[in-house]
């Protein structure tokens, strides 16, 4: 009776075997990677310029760089922002002090910083293979693009700023907290 029932496991084709051991050994270095966030940092600081240099060096894809910008900043907002928007949501849960009087509650990322790192690293990696195929070389005037997204980095920094002293809160760990 060895084919009914089955005593033994199924056999996993070779494949998805791999896949899956391959996405394992991913996982584990990349959390490995978790508690050093200098090198991290360098690391995506490395393939910035890398990227940098590829679009510099072939004079395209400014529209592949100005979605990257759009993305980077979308991310970096994120970053910045509590995880529970006191103008929006009256929570149980933990909010930020907006008294003197209230008691010190620890700044909550809506995007923690590895999130917000892999993310970004990620946003690069996509963008820099982007660069090798002349499908996302779209012709474009790329001044207009970057006075925009500096116009939409004004405008998003302005309003976080006003939201943060607003709210009396510093999403940056900056010496020891009271």
């Amino acid at each position: 009776m060895e084919g009914i029932g089955g005593d033994r496991a199924p056999v996993a084709s070779p494949l998805p075997q791999w896949g899956h051991d391959t996405w394992r050994m991913y996982q584990y270095y990349l959390d490995k990677t978790t508690p050093h966030t200098t090198y991290r940092w360098i690391g995506t600081l490395v393939i910035a310029a890398i990227y940098c240099l590829q679009v510099y060096s072939v004079q395209g894809f400014y529209i592949v760089s100005y979605g990257l910008g759009i993305y980077l900043l979308n991310l970096l907002i994120g970053f910045l922002s509590p995880l529970v928007d006191p103008e929006l949501e009256i929570s149980d849960g933990p909010l930020l002090p907006t008294k003197g009087s209230d008691e010190f509650k620890p700044f909550i990322r809506r995007l923690p910083e590895f999130k917000f790192w892999y993310s970004m690293t990620k946003a690069f990696c996509i963008a820099f293979v982007m660069t090798f195929f002349s499908l996302f070389d779209v012709p474009v005037f790329w001044p207009i693009l970057l006075c925009y997204w500096i116009v939409l980095f004004v405008l998003m920094m302005r309003r976080q700023i006003a939201h943060m002293i607003k709210y009396k809160y510093i999403p940056l760990n900056i010496g020891k907290q009271i």
